[in-house]
Parts: C-alpha cells; structure tokens; sequence
C-alpha cells in the first residue's frame, strides 16, 4: 500500500519551501562579509554552533523523554548525516575559491539529484520513474542555465576545485539519503538535532584551525542567528517532514529550486540582473518542479492500485 497522493504532494511542497529558504543562504553569507572580515569555515562552524543547542531544545520538548530512544543503526545513520553535512561544507566552501561561485555551485547542486539517484537505487532500491529522469534533465539543464557563469581557474586549481564541488554534491546526496531512511521513524526534529550537534563538533577543529572568527557587528550576529535557525533548523524540520513521503531521489531533484530562490533574491536585494538565459532556465527548471509535483500523484496512485 502506497503513500496517498495529496500526502506525497504535501511532502514535496515541504521539500520545495525547505529549498526556497536555503536560498537565502547566499544572500545572507554575502551581506555577513560585507559587515566583517570572516571566513567560510567560521560562518560554517558557527550556523551549526547555532542551529544545533536550538534543535535540541525544543525537540526535547516536542518529543520528551523519548527523544534519546534512538535505535542503534539508525544512530549510526544520523551519525554518517552529521559527518556528511559537515565535510560538505568543507568541500563547498573550499571549492568556491578555486572555481568561482557560479561553477562551484553549478557542478554542486547538479552533481547531487544524479549521485543520489544512483545511490538511492543501489542502497534504498528506488526505481527512477521516467517522469522522475526527465524532471532530473530538466531541472538540472534549467539550473546550469540559471546559474551559468564557467570556471575561471585553469591547470591543477580547475581539477582540484571541481573535485572538491563533486565531492560537495556526493556529501550532499548521503544527507538525502541518510534523512531519508530514518525520517519515518522519528520526529522531524530528532535525527536533524543530533546529526547537526555532530556536525558542528566536527567542524570545530579545522574552524580553529584556519582561524575562527568571533568578532561581528550586532548586524553580522543577527544575519548568524538567522543563518542558523531559519535556513539551518527550520528548513530542515521542512525538508525531514517532506521525506517522510518522498523519495530520496525526487526530494534531492526539488532541492534544485535553491538556486532559483537565490538567484530571485539577489535580483531583489543586490540589485543584480539576471540574463535572458537564466530567465529560460528559471522557467525551465519551474517546469520540472511541476512535473515532479504532478508525478508524485500518479506514482502514489498507481503504488495505491498494486
């Protein structure tokens, strides 16, 4: 028996708000720089450092004294969550500097619906739907448009940037894939509480390490407290609630609306344009969207009928 449709819908509606507010998150990063002499790994460090006491507390709350029954494997898999969230920020943000934001963010955000697609099916036995892999093409060409922008390093830093924006996309798609395997067994809030406490234990070190920065403005912490419980906490509780009737590989090609979130408020508030190319793939990646959206009621339909 199969998920109902109008629930499948409502978690990929969950998945695309989640995706819309992690579109802030480039906006918000550029005006924090603007504000003081930080780096990546800090800002890093302390959006988790933020999120994580947070989540912890009102889950504890919401969930009460079964929020620390956690079932073994399943603390394992929230554990590789926490690892993977982190090294992905790593990568992220390492690679930007070798191949400019656009690049970076381009072989990132396309490179992860793809990886998880292929996990999903080896690890989770997720059939790619036809109406799944033509959404996949479109919003990933729809998100190359939208971007746009190529590498502007050469030799080694290109090879070694577009690793590291791989490497970003594959860290990216073991979220996915962990969130995806324990979101219906807990609270929305539990598995994202802990694996992000984890995450920021182990982002500490190489945060220290390059030199943590402590020292902001008034404005610089409140863009650090939005950064760590808007687009960190409450658009993961969206996008866990999501998963718990999407498939990994769906919720991972909805993600891709992040750029276009991004790429709107950038238009709005830093005055940026956006070329005739990325108004086509807006549209085109919007379509995919709708695909994806319509196709989760047939598929839900079709599982129901079986």
């Amino acid at each position: 028996m199969g998920e109902a449709p109008g629930s499948m819908r409502a978690g990929l509606v969950f998945v695309g708000l989640a995706a819309l507010i992690w579109g802030t998150i480039g906006v918000a990063v550029s005006l924090l720089y603007g504000l003081a002499a930080t780096n990546p790994l800090s800002i890093g460090f302390l959006r988790l450092l933020i999120a994580a006491p947070a989540l912890l507390l009102v889950s504890r709350i919401m969930v009460g004294p079964a929020f620390w029954r956690v079932q073994r494997p399943h603390l394992r898999i929230m554990t590789l969550i926490g690892v993977a969230f982190a090294a992905y920020q790593l990568c992220y943000f390492a690679a930007i500097p070798r191949l400019g934001v656009a690049a970076a963010v381009m072989i990132n955000i396309c490179s992860a619906p793809v990886f998880t697609a292929v996990l999903a099916g080896l690890f989770l036995r997720e059939r790619l739907q036809w109406i799944t892999g033509a959404a996949l093409v479109g919003a990933i060409g729809g998100t190359a448009l939208l971007v746009g922008g190529a590498p502007t390093a050469s030799g080694a830093e290109l090879w070694v940037g577009a690793a590291l924006a791989l490497s970003a996309g594959l860290c990216y798609s073991l979220v996915v894939l962990g969130s995806r395997v324990v979101a219906p067994h807990y609270h929305p809030l539990q598995p994202i509480s802990m694996a992000f406490t984890l995450g920021a234990v182990v982002l500490l070190p190489p945060a220290l390490a390059s030199g943590l920065v402590v020292a902001y403005p008034p404005a610089g912490w409140a863009l650090l407290l939005y950064l760590g419980l808007v687009p960190t906490a409450f658009a993961y509780v969206l996008y866990l609630r999501g998963l718990r009737t999407v498939p990994a590989t769906v919720a991972a090609i909805a993600t891709l609306l992040e750029p276009l979130g991004s790429t709107v408020l950038a238009i709005l508030l830093l005055g940026e344009r956006l070329a005739p190319s990325g108004i086509a793939g807006a549209g085109l990646l919007l379509a995919s969207m709708a695909m994806l959206y319509l196709g989760q009621g047939e598929a839900a339909a079709v599982e129901e009928r079986c």
